[in-house]
């Protein structure tokens, strides 16, 4: 399998009076096709970690290479192209535009990325059947449940077809049976669709669905054995 991330030495420092070292000599290869769960609590990194992942920040020593490339040869116009065509992303507060139908929401996903005007409905509408609400098309976020939003978000992330799902607490505003159906749904995604995934979570019973676990405390690494 080629390598979707990967952290090699990469360190994450902020200016500061001591500077402080949020990730510290991260190293971590992904596989296509993974299922990682990345755990830790609050305030030991997995924020910068995520940004980091995502394309949105830079090591400040360290390379990582999404699909091969170095982002930190990038420009930001080249990273932000990278994140559009090949990373999702799924949040815990879902971010769907309230007055817009569901699938106007996943249709923006697909802006980004410069999908063709097109095929941008025909993209949304497979990514909601494949999630479970092709029969929602036409409904608004106010009339779904916290399931259904959460749904519609991860239907928005994969319509682009990325490369990497990357998720943040993405079971943090639901009920534990709502959870089950999500990680349902990521565990069929992964086996069935062959998209890597890295779920970012404080959560023991979300991490324990994963095929790999990586600790992180005070900005250091650690895959469970």
């Amino acid at each position: 399998m080629s390598a979707v991330v990967e952290l090699d030495g990469v360190t994450r420092t902020f200016a500061g009076s001591p500077p402080v070292e949020a990730v510290k000599g991260a190293d971590l290869t992904v596989a296509e096709g993974d299922y990682v769960t990345l755990v830790g609590p609050s305030g030991s990194g997995k924020s910068t970690l995520l940004h980091i992942l995502g394309c949105l920040d830079t090591p400040t020593a360290g390379t990582y290479r999404l699909l091969g490339l170095d982002v930190g040869d990038l420009s930001d116009g080249q990273r932000a192209a990278l994140r559009g065509s090949e990373i999702g992303f799924v949040f815990q507060a879902f971010y769907l535009l309230p007055y817009r139908t569901v699938m106007e929401n996943v249709m923006t996903g697909l802006v980004y990325n410069r999908t063709p005007r097109r095929v941008r409905k025909e993209r949304s509408r497979a990514a909601l059947e494949r999630v479970g609400l092709g029969h929602r098309l036409d409904f608004t976020p106010r009339q779904l449940s916290g399931g259904e939003r959460q749904r519609v978000a991860i239907a928005r992330a994969i319509a682009p077809e990325p490369s990497l799902l990357l998720c943040d607490e993405p079971t943090g505003n639901l009920d534990s049976k709502t959870t089950d159906s999500i990680l349902d749904l990521f565990d069929e995604l992964r086996t069935a669709d062959g998209l890597t995934l890295m779920v970012i979570t404080h959560d023991e019973r979300v991490s324990r669905r994963g095929e790999r676990r990586v600790d992180i405390t005070d900005g250091v690494l650690a895959e469970a054995s």
